[in-house]
């Protein structure tokens, strides 16, 4: 094993802290990944509560790298409606005014990052929302300076949250993913240019989120080498022959078989998680390798144990020579 194997806890959010722990080390992982705002309080100012986290986790041999805010960072640059009180703590979501909404959201993110530091973890994982999400297709016809003015929203917005970051040594690790300000390659770079590459901000790696678009996800990694920051183990498939459903869901719900896509428990999708291994490997990554699990088919117990036991088999430490190093004399 070359990185430690950790599990997102925000899947598994319907029960305590301790029962996840128990629970990911008789799957046999190495540590936790929690998730925010169940399984951590960033409210909290006493830092006996983050020893009591650390002594819980340090109580089952598990690790922890990671603190995880996709519910809390996705308001931040949203257009905010009802579907996000459901996702939102109530002192976030408040009376529901938009700007209020966000501005309490990234005051929230400001709280994770510091809470990050008491834990003496230096990643935070999260969502940023979008503000432009909506104009994906470009009819009725989307003008350039309105896509402009996305980014420059986003900047608006996260900069001062990442100069804090910086300023606690945590990195905010986005994950590319629909929705958000970034969710391709392309969409990516132009993040980065927004913020004028800022030090504190980069890329949690989620794989599944950019095979089912048709993104080559292995290239992903060597374009942004410096800024992969985490890495979530996750599967998708999709169809390859014309069907009901297009890659934008059609409104149906995951799960539902006419689909053109759906997460998979790991290795039962079309993911190529060899080829993933060997370009982490080529950028030097050495963080943990996360599972964050997802499959409405199955058993959320049975395929944690074996998304671990799959992410263990695959991974392996890059070679310090050639293999034909020593054929000469």
């Amino acid at each position: 094993m070359a990185r430690p194997v950790t599990l997102y806890t925000l899947q598994w959010g319907d029960l305590s802290l301790e029962t996840v722990c128990e629970k990911a080390k008789s799957f046999g992982y190495d540590g936790l990944e929690l998730g925010l705002p169940v399984h951590l309080d960033v409210g909290q100012t006493d830092p006996a509560y983050y020893e009591e986290i650390k002594n819980l986790l340090g109580k089952y041999g598990l690790s922890l790298h990671t603190i995880s805010t996709h519910l809390i960072g996705q308001a931040v640059c949203d257009n905010i409606d009802r579907r996000h009180q459901s996702i939102l703590p109530d002192y976030i979501w408040g009376d529901g005014n938009p700007e209020g909404v966000r501005q309490r959201a990234a005051e929230e993110l400001i709280r994770t990052g510091k809470a990050a530091k008491t834990l003496g973890v230096n990643t935070v994982v999260g969502f940023t929302g979008s503000s432009i999400w909506h104009l994906l297709y470009s009819f009725p016809p989307v003008t350039e300076e309105m896509i402009d003015e996305g980014y420059k929203d986003f900047a608006r917005r996260f900069i001062p949250i990442l100069d804090e970051y910086h300023k606690f040594g945590v990195r905010f690790a986005l994950e590319v993913h629909p929705t958000e300000i970034a969710f391709d390659t392309f969409s990516a770079r132009r993040t980065l240019e927004a913020i004028g590459y800022h030090p504190a901000f980069g890329f949690n790696y989620d794989p599944s989120h950019l095979g089912y678009q048709g993104v080559d996800y292995v290239d992903f990694i060597y374009q942004f080498p410096d800024r992969i920051h985490h890495v979530h183990m996750k599967d998708v498939y999709w169809n390859d022959k014309p069907g009901q459903v297009g890659v934008f869901g059609g409104h149906t719900i995951f799960g539902d078989s006419r689909r053109n896509w759906n997460f998979r428990s790991l290795g039962r999708g079309k993911i190529r998680f060899e080829e993933i291994i060997r370009a982490l490997n080529d950028i030097g990554y050495s963080g943990p390798l996360s599972v964050e699990w997802e499959d409405s088919a199955m058993d959320r117990e049975h395929g944690a144990l074996e998304s671990c036991k799959l992410v263990k088999t695959i991974d392996f430490k890059p070679s310090v020579t050639a293999f034909d190093a020593h054929f000469g004399k």
